[in-house]
């Protein structure tokens, strides 16, 4: 019944973003002066968001005793720009929006995930005659965002070294990328293997993974530095403890965050920058 409860609570803070209203109640502990604010990168619809983030939110505040406004920007872009500009104070974003959040604003990294990496996956058709990266070339490419980590930046720098010209053809969402595939409107689309494994079997069965990127520590949670070290270590143990009830564990589930694990900037997303992604990155508003 308590999920159920929960459940409904997304539900209806779903309906209050759409119905057009932005500035959502406080998710957590009621009886408090802050309200930290809480971003979370928009790769799945603001619906799919708002359902799964709001219930987390609302149990992990109350444990933690913190008070949470969720915000979910209308694209990937109006996302980055908040997040260079140092809006957000608490934000759950791409491991290379990571690096910049860091080397910009000295965002750090609080958790993140501690088993199912991430990849990133170019997918095609069920039925697709297409069997190797090469036959892409010329081709239009649909991604969701230029600056998706895994779905986006990674894919295009290989196949940029393996001198693949392509057509890179932005969607706004994962979900948006597979059906655009699924409808024909690209030959091939960029995506991760967990926004892969969301979608529902009817969506799966119609795709195929043509290729698949090295593995990485996947999207962390962050915080600006102006967060409190003693607030950063309450909202980390709240989190942690979702792992030892069931409730708990399916809210975990629901934002694919089933294992958290305390991560740093130094040892988890610090490597990528030897990566040099930074000549792929679209960045606007700067």
């Amino acid at each position: 019944m308590r999920l159920l409860t929960r459940n409904l609570f997304g539900l209806l803070a779903c309906v209050f973003l759409l119905s057009g209203n932005t500035q959502a109640a406080c998710l957590g502990e009621q009886n408090t002066t802050k309200v930290y604010t809480f971003d979370v990168v928009p790769q799945l619809t603001a619906a799919k968001i708002y359902t799964t983030w709001s219930p987390l939110l609302q149990r992990v505040g109350q444990d933690a005793g913190l008070c949470f406004e969720l915000r979910v920007s209308a694209t990937i872009p109006e996302f980055e720009q908040k997040l260079l500009k140092g809006e957000p104070e608490f934000v759950f974003l791409n491991p290379y929006h990571a690096v910049l959040a860091n080397q910009k604003k000295k965002y750090q990294p609080l958790l993140a995930d501690s088993e199912d990496l991430l990849t990133g996956i170019l997918v095609v058709r069920a039925d697709s005659p297409i069997k190797s990266l090469e036959e892409l070339k010329g081709k239009s490419i649909s991604f969701p965002a230029p600056n998706a980590f895994a779905a986006s930046l990674l894919i295009r720098a290989e196949l940029a070294k393996k001198k693949i010209d392509i057509t890179p053809v932005f969607v706004k969402t994962h979900s948006n990328v597979y059906r655009s595939v699924i409808g024909k409107d690209a030959i091939a689309g960029g995506g991760v293997n967990n926004t892969l494994d969301n979608e529902a079997p009817e969506v799966r069965q119609q795709l195929r993974v043509l290729y698949e990127t090295p593995a990485y520590t996947p999207h962390p949670v962050a915080t600006h530095p102006s967060v409190p070290a003693a607030v950063r270590e309450r909202f980390l143990k709240a989190m942690l403890k979702l792992t030892q009830d069931e409730e708990g564990r399916k809210l975990l589930d629901g934002i694919n965050l089933s294992k958290p694990q305390a991560v740093t900037y130094a040892k988890h997303y610090k490597p990528l920058e030897s990566l040099q992604l930074e000549k792929f990155l679209v960045l606007t508003g700067q």
